[in-house]
């Protein structure tokens, strides 16, 4: 006879929020990495990287991302 093992306890949905204890700007760049779960580092330079080469349409979804995001 087997002994019942515990259930894991239900991890609640992850949110995409923007972050207040570790914001530049907004906080978008951090609650995206956190959501992501990498590094925050990353996707700030991602970030500007793809704000110089591709001609400003990711400071638009920046913007728009900073307008939507509720703020955690």
């Amino acid at each position: 006879m087997t002994t019942p093992q515990p259930q894991p306890q239900p991890q609640p949905p992850k949110r995409l929020v923007r972050r207040r204890d570790d914001r530049m700007l907004a906080g978008v760049c951090s609650g995206v990495a956190d959501y992501l779960g990498v590094d925050v580092t990353l996707v700030r330079l991602l970030t500007v990287l793809g704000a110089v080469f591709g001609l400003g349409s990711l400071v638009v979804a920046y913007v728009v991302a900073w307008i939507l995001l509720p703020e955690a």
